[in-house]
């Protein structure tokens, strides 16, 4: 059976095979399918974008279709950047993290909690839709630190082990994600429904 990664990023789609292995489900994603057309992400929860995508995917390509929508929500911020993480600046990851900074400037550790946050969409052709979350609670740095990730990862600070989500090796980043944590949400579902 096969399964749609609703991503063209390819990096993507390899860590799903590793989050997902051992179902017996064959991973494509939109490239491998020629689906060039994007879903606007318009809506104004995780949830809405996850299932937006999903839905929209799954009814194009007639397969299950997996889905994902994450973001930061830093508390002092108000929850802020939230669903709009990836368009906070509107420049490159690291003009998103500098400008987080620049807000939390002053703002002492103990006020910097935040969480990363992922809702996983599953798809079926008929309509049906599941939603699966994760999350991970930590911090915001006052300096980026660490080499490995992407986003905001070289600024959030995980406490139980120490450092940032840029400075975890990505196996540990991908056993202990929010998106891990979503998929393994997901997986269960994935393996009740296959078995």
């Amino acid at each position: 059976m096969k399964l749609l990664i609703a991503t063209h990023n390819q990096g993507k789609k390899q860590e799903y095979q590793a989050l997902l292995a051992g179902l017996p489900l064959e991973l494509v994603n939109l490239s491998d399918l020629g689906i060039a057309e994007a879903v606007e992400e318009d809506g104004d929860t995780y949830a809405e974008n996850a299932q937006l995508k999903a839905r929209n995917y799954a009814s194009k390509s007639g397969l299950l279709t997996l889905a994902d929508d994450s973001g930061l929500e830093v508390d002092y911020l108000n929850g802020e950047p939230g669903v709009r993480s990836a368009r906070y600046d509107g420049g490159t990851d690291e003009d998103r993290y500098r400008l987080l900074l620049q807000k939390l400037e002053g703002v002492p550790e103990k006020q910097r909690s935040a969480r990363f946050r992922c809702v996983i969409a599953l798809a079926w052709p008929d309509g049906r839709t599941e939603l699966t979350e994760g999350t991970i609670e930590g911090r915001i740095t006052f300096e980026p630190q660490g080499r490995y990730g992407f986003g905001y990862d070289p600024v959030f600070y995980v406490p139980q082990y120490g450092r940032t989500m840029a400075d975890l090796p990505p196996e540990v980043k991908n056993r202990i994600s929010h998106r891990a944590r979503a998929a393994a949400a997901a997986r269960e579902l994935l393996h009740k429904e296959l078995t």
